[in-house]
């Protein structure tokens, strides 16, 4: 259905529903204009004026329908507050998932007795003071955002794959869990071959959840980025941790709690429970 902003945000199934609408809307966006899946994987909505494409099970073309069902395992995570961190990966050889052309991560926030929402933004607004027009216009600066983004990367290779990898929040997430369609990931990191660059795209805020979308992606592709695109807070910047050769410890001082990559083994001993699906 359309994504509808509601008036307000008052429950946290309201926060969750629009949470789940903005990631379906954000993926779809992200697959279609990186022309992943065929025009009949799409069916056409809007979110308030902007038109959007989202993904729908086609017969067609089983990779379509494979995501959608990705989504509902991310649903369920989601819904039961355990889900951290989506990555979902683009790779070029079938038979090597750890080497990857571009990803996106997609970070999750709780409040109301899940998580604590903050994300070390300067801009720390307590949950009291997020309205629902605040929610209405992150969202939609998102998407556009998304829009600018995938229309000015240059292309993908012709023939790609993806992969999803879900992270937990380990202190509230049964060690068992694994949500539909997903296994248990022996993880063994993220490498890409060429330079890697990541970008933070924005985040969205409502009483309940804050969602966050970071995007990595080869620096060769974003050389025809226009710069004016990239105001401050979204500015590209050399990712530490991907790509790096394990004999330089100096060139992996990232921060950890920004995780914009799986690439470290800090990453893998404090979150045991990583589930996959490609």
């Amino acid at each position: 259905s359309a994504v509808v902003f509601p008036k307000k945000i008052a429950t946290e199934q309201q926060s969750l529903m629009l949470v789940k609408r903005l990631l379906a809307v954000a993926v779809s966006c992200i697959t279609y204009l990186r022309g992943i899946f065929p025009e009949s994987a799409y069916g056409t909505r809007y979110m308030d004026d902007v038109c959007v494409k989202i993904l729908r099970e086609d017969k067609n073309c089983p990779g379509s329908t494979q995501l959608v069902k990705w989504m509902l395992g991310c649903y369920d995570a989601l819904q039961k507050k355990y889900l951290r961190q989506i990555v979902l990966a683009v790779y070029t050889q079938q038979e090597d998932p750890q080497t990857v052309t571009e990803c996106y991560h997609f970070k999750f926030k709780y409040t109301h007795n899940g998580p604590l929402l903050d994300f070390g933004s300067k801009d720390k607004k307590s949950d009291s003071t997020i309205t629902c027009a605040d929610t209405k216009k992150a969202s939609i600066l998102l998407i556009r955002k998304i829009y600018v983004l995938m229309q000015n990367l240059s292309p993908l290779p012709n023939d790609v794959c993806l992969t999803m990898k879900l992270l937990y929040y380990d202190e509230v997430t049964p060690p068992d869990y694994q949500p539909p369609g997903f296994k248990e990931a022996k993880y063994g990191g993220m490498m890409f071959n060429e330079e890697p660059m990541y970008l933070n795209v924005g985040e969205v805020p409502t009483p309940f959840h804050m969602l966050k979308l970071k995007i990595t992606t080869e620096k060769q592709r974003m050389e025809n980025v226009d710069k004016s695109i990239l105001k401050q807070g979204e500015t590209a910047e050399p990712l530490q941790v991907c790509g790096v050769s394990r004999d330089d410890p100096e060139e992996e001082s990232q921060d950890m709690d920004e995780d914009p990559v799986l690439d470290n083994e800090v990453e893998e001993k404090n979150h045991v429970n990583i589930s996959e699906a490609q």
